[in-house]
């Protein structure tokens, strides 16, 4: 440790320590020279203490961990889209073909998970993306379906159906 930074009146409670350091190591120290921050956080869900270290010494420790957390939530929802919708890779790599990709899978997971907020039925997540799955082309009354999925369901009137009326 080179230097403990003070930490403002105004910080979050959870910001425990702010630090300037340099790897001293000798491997360590080839493979990079300057100095580093070295941020100590509390985190109150896991009940546990963070230390994040970053090249970013301008900024204030509470932004530094505020970042951290934001990106928490970016992995969480690319962890969501690999095991909901068992996308492995993207199919497309330009920077267009990834925006359509994410923007679908957003798509994809707030459509299940409004249709899960609707139905009467306890679901989980990944049990209704996989019964959705297995059942994505029968015709079937959707909500009645999603209310209770074990029941016989008659076929849906034709006016239900879409395109109902052109055959």
């Amino acid at each position: 440790m080179i230097k403990e930074n003070e930490l403002p009146e105004n910080r979050h409670q959870h910001v425990l320590k702010d630090e300037i350091i340099e790897l001293t190591g000798i491997n360590s120290k080839k493979k990079y020279a300057g100095k580093l921050r070295r941020v100590a956080l509390w985190d109150d869900e896991n009940k546990q203490t963070i230390e994040l270290i970053t090249n970013q010494i301008s900024w204030a420790a509470n932004t530094i961990t505020e970042l951290y957390r934001s990106r928490w939530q970016i992995e969480i929802f690319f962890r969501e889209i690999k095991q909901l919708l068992h996308i492995k890779s993207f199919i497309g790599t330009s920077e267009n073909a990834v925006m359509i990709q994410i923007w679908t899978a957003l798509i994809t997971i707030l459509i299940l998970k409004a249709l899960r907020a609707m139905a009467k039925f306890g679901w989980y997540l990944s049990n209704l993306v996989a019964f959705i799955r297995l059942n994505l082309f029968v015709k079937v009354d959707l909500i009645a379906w999603l209310d209770n999925p074990f029941d016989e369901h008659p076929p849906p009137r034709l006016e239900q159906v879409q395109g109902g009326g052109l055959f």
